[in-house]
């Protein structure tokens, strides 16, 4: 069984076992959270339930791994024949959580 889930405006299509990372960084002192925006849910003999726009009744729980970042990516910004140059670099937070249930 899989089901496609919306958080924060980003689409993941998830099955029971699978470890995901989020974008958003969640509280601590949590150990499960449970998604109610669950978009589609299909079944592996090919049949699936289609939200308008969600899934009535429909959840996933997930537990909460840790928290963790992403690849550093580095900007440059450079005027020419100005003597400016700018280097900005980011990292991207992350939760890592594993997909414990789908309940439809």
């Amino acid at each position: 069984m899989y089901a496609i889930i919306d958080q924060n405006g980003k689409q993941y299509k998830v099955t029971s076992g699978e470890r995901i990372k989020l974008d958003t960084p969640l509280e601590d002192g949590v150990d499960t959270i449970t998604f109610d925006r669950v978009l589609l849910v299909g079944g592996l003999d090919g049949d699936a339930k289609i939200g308008a726009p969600t899934v009535a009744g429909a959840t996933v729980t997930a537990s909460i791994i840790g928290q963790t970042k992403g690849k550093k990516i580095v900007t440059q910004k450079y005027f020419r024949r100005k003597g400016f140059h700018k280097k900005i670099g980011h990292r991207q937070k992350y939760t890592e959580v594993t997909i414990t249930a789908i309940n439809a």
